[in-house]
This record gives structure tokens, C-alpha cells and sequence, in this order.
């Protein structure tokens, strides 16, 4: 048998609905900050001592279980971005809350933030549901169909929790990006058949599972949330592997026509205990 080619995909059940189904995990915040050094070096080593030792105790457990992470950018765009994992918004504004309640706070100007949730899109399943109820006869959002989507999306959520609620990895190096899907008036994501769009991400999703092992991506959707439409967080101990995934990942279809992109931040992580030596002019070692 023939595999199914691009026109068969697009001939095929070419009534199914547009949207593909989502799965919402963590919700995620990156504030990127500029640090006020003329006004650090006029403080006494007791005032820096004091503003680093309260904001040690404060991140250290947030670090610790995985939530917050602290990291160095590299370039003009900021000095520093914390990143929040948390499991809903009230909880990403309490922690927002206490960091601003820091003296360090009164150190750091806002440079940029980005609100999202981890996501994952089920274009596969999604399609698959839909050619199976399609073909039992289910009329398009009856109560039988959507019964029998949450069925199928309850048993997705099971399955994907570790994906859904991550933890910050360890890694050494961070890149942070927004994009887009275009939709400008000659090509527009958003009006091709679900069909070609799952063929589409499979595609892409085979480039990045190329580079398992090396880095660790996570996506999160920011539709309704913030300026773009999905945040791009990527993890690794070389980032020149940054480099190498995006720029391969340019090359397939869904990227190279139809992707727009935001401004990268790529930062060194800094464990939180190691505040001190950051603020000295130190970049602490890799632990």
C-alpha cells in the first residue's frame, strides 16, 4: 500500500472541523529585567549582603522544587529573566508578588515579560478522533461527540502529566522565543485543512525529535495571553545546539512558510545561591 500523500490528505474527509484538540499543563511567566548596577555599587557590602541574602531564602525553595529559575542574559535585551513553572495563574501571581516585595526588586527595571501555558497539540489524535467519529455517523458538537472527545482527552491528560507539569531543567543554558503562525492574505495557516496541518507538524516534529537527548523543548501557548501566539523555551548544556536545531528546523514546510518569529533570549542559568557572585561581576560555574 502507497503511503498517503499530500493530495490524498487533502482530499479526504475534508469536512473534518479546523481546530485541533489542546493540552493545557503549567502555567509559565519570564519576566526579563534590567539590573540597576550604578545604583548596586553605591550600596555598602552589608546593604548588598543583606538584599542577597533575603532574595537566597525567598528563590531557594522555589528553585528547589523546580517552579523558578534564574538566569544571566547574554546582550542588551536584559540582564536577567526569571522563568515560573506553577499550576495556575493566582500561583504565578503570588510568586510575582513576592519576588516585588524583594529590596533586590527595587534593583531590577521590567525590560519585557511573557505570560503562557505549557501546551501540547494533538494534531495526530486529533485527527484520528475525528475521522472515527466522523465515519460512526456523529453529528459535528452533539452531546455524543463531545462526550466521547473528553473521553479521549481525559486518557491524553493521564498520559502526558509529566509533559503537562514539568519541572525547570538543570540545564545550563536557556533560549527563549515567541512566534507565530502566519495568516496574512497569501498564506494563512489558519485556513488550511486540519489535514495538511497535522502533515505539516509531523514533519516538523520529526527534526526535533532528531535532537532528543540534546535539548529539552517545551511549548507553551500564549493565544489571549500575550503578543504572539506560542512561547518557545528550549534547555541545554551546549548552545550551539540551539543554533543548529532552529536553523534545521527553517528548512521544513511549516517553519519556512508559514512560521514568524519573535525577539531569542538566551541566558546562563544561575543557581540561586550563587546571587552573590553574579552581582560581583562573577558568571558562577556551572555546578
Amino acid at each position: 500500500m502507497r503511503p498517503e500523500s499530500k493530495v490524498d490528505i487533502l482530499a479526504a474527509h475534508a469536512d473534518l472541523p479546523a481546530l485541533p484538540l489542546t493540552l493545557e499543563g503549567s502555567s509559565v511567566l519570564h519576566q526579563m529585567m534590567r539590573f540597576r548596577w550604578t545604583a548596586w555599587k553605591k550600596l555598602s557590602p552589608a546593604q548588598k549582603k543583606k538584599i542577597v541574602a533575603e532574595a537566597v531564602k525567598t528563590l531557594a525553595p522555589m528553585e528547589q522544587q523546580g517552579e523558578s529559575a534564574l538566569y544571566s542574559i547574554l546582550g542588551h535585551k536584559a540582564d536577567l529573566i526569571f522563568v515560573h513553572f506553577r499550576p495556575s495563574f493566582e500561583e504565578l501571581k503570588s510568586a510575582e508578588l513576592r519576588l516585588g516585595s524583594l529590596e533586590l526588586w527595587d534593583l531590577l527595571e521590567p525590560a519585557g515579560s511573557y505570560l503562557s501555558v505549557i501546551e501540547l497539540g494533538l494534531y495526530d489524535s486529533t485527527v484520528k478522533l475525528y475521522r472515527a467519529l466522523t465515519e460512526r455517523g456523529l453529528e459535528l458538537n452533539s452531546e455524543e461527540w463531545k462526550r466521547e472527545t473528553e473521553e479521549a482527552m481525559q486518557h491524553q491528560r493521564q498520559a502526558m502529566q509529566p509533559r503537562l507539569f514539568p519541572k525547570i531543567p538543570a540545564s545550563r543554558y536557556l533560549s527563549f522565543y515567541p512566534m507565530d503562525r502566519r495568516r496574512g492574505e497569501e498564506k494563512n495557516w489558519y485556513t488550511l485543512p486540519i489535514q495538511e496541518r497535522q502533515r505539516q507538524m509531523a514533519e516538523h516534529g520529526e527534526v526535533g525529535r532528531r535532537y532528543a537527548g540534546q535539548v529539552k523543548q517545551i511549548i507553551s501557548g500564549s493565544i489571549g495571553f500575550d503578543d504572539w501566539e506560542w512561547g518557545v523555551d528550549l534547555f541545554a548544556d551546549d548552545p550551539l545546539v540551539f543554533k543548529k536545531l532552529i536553523y534545521e528546523m527553517r528548512f521544513d514546510e511549516v517553519s519556512a512558510v508559514y512560521a514568524a518569529f519573535g525577539a531569542f533570549y538566551v541566558g546562563v542559568r544561575c543557581p540561586v545561591a550563587r546571587l552573590g557572585d553574579l552581582l560581583s561581576g562573577k558568571l558562577p560555574k556551572k555546578e
